[in-house]
């Protein structure tokens, strides 16, 4: 292990590379990361940063994200099948059906999606500044791809607004069922339930705080409760604990994982770094189409 970690140190001295990480990805590889983040401040950073090569610990929509908006830049994928199944979960024809149906309207792509579908879209948004963006939009009716939880929630907090949703969703969210977030409640009734926008509305419900990943680690972090039960993926956990010792997580059951984000390893992360390999490429049609909608994100974002 000592040794692996020390070919990772050196091989980023060599080639001039960061490792970006998302939350949820397993514990060894958010302790080496460079920087540890959500969507929106990953994709944030990755612009910023000098290094010319990128290692994305995440799914595939993330390192695509980073390309589109560095494309000088080369973006490595630890694992090349780390894909994210709910970005394949919106339709290029729909989109252009709900257009044509519709004036006034938006469409408003959460971020975990695929570059292809980022051409198609008015504005990209993440779970951390999807309230504020949709909110500063003109447009009266929004369609919502491809997250309809997500959508919902954004929805419930704008009234003034017509929303359009698509059908997709994120199955570790989708799965946590308000018996089990109920049940979970009764055997630690001291805990404040903090749970991730992409749960149902009826979890959402049954939650003292609704929020993207780093949004829940903050509110743990600055809350004076000891004990909490988390609604999202259990790789928070390790910057959970690791930024409040002395408290208490609990999941609300044990499908809690996104096994995507768990292909990622040392070993792998070390391979792709020396070999070049996984690189993100994104056409440039593509690019010139997405990276409207993801620069539309941050300016909104400000």
């Amino acid at each position: 292990m000592k040794e692996l970690l020390s070919k990772i140190e050196k091989l980023k001295k060599e080639k001039n590379a960061v490792i970006l990480a998302h939350y949820y990805v397993n514990d060894e590889i958010q302790e080496i990361a460079d920087y540890v983040g959500d969507s929106y401040y990953l994709s944030k950073i990755a612009v910023e940063l000098p290094q010319k090569v990128i290692v994305f610990c995440g799914v595939t929509f993330m390192g695509e994200s980073a390309k589109i908006l560095s494309p000088q830049k080369t973006v490595i994928m630890p694992e090349a099948l780390a894909d994210c199944p709910m970005a394949h979960m919106a339709a290029i024809d729909k989109i252009k059906e709900v257009r044509e149906k519709y004036d006034d309207l938006a469409v408003v792509c959460y971020i975990n999606s695929t570059a292809e579908i980022k051409k198609y879209v008015d504005v990209c948004v993440t779970s951390s500044n999807a309230l504020k963006i949709v909110k500063a939009l003109p447009q009266q009716n929004i369609y919502f791809v491809p997250d309809q939880n997500l959508g919902q929630y954004i929805a419930s907090q704008l009234p003034e607004k017509q929303f359009i949703f698509n059908d997709g969703y994120c199955h570790v969210h989708d799965e946590i069922m308000i018996d089990e977030l109920e049940e979970a409640k009764a055997a630690h009734p001291k805990a404040k339930v903090l749970v991730h926008p992409e749960c149902t509305m009826t979890v959402i419900g049954g939650a003292d705080y609704v929020g993207s990943t780093s949004g829940i680690i903050d509110y743990a972090t600055a809350s004076d409760a000891d004990e909490f039960i988390i609604g999202t993926e259990i790789g928070i956990f390790y910057q959970l604990k690791k930024n409040n010792l002395g408290k208490k997580f609990y999941t609300i059951n044990n499908k809690q994982i996104c096994p995507n984000m768990k292909k990622i390893s040392l070993g792998k992360v070390a391979y792709a770094l020396e070999n070049g390999i996984n690189q993100i490429e994104v056409d440039n049609e593509t690019r010139t189409k997405a990276v409207l909608a993801l620069e539309k994100m941050l300016e909104l974002a400000k």
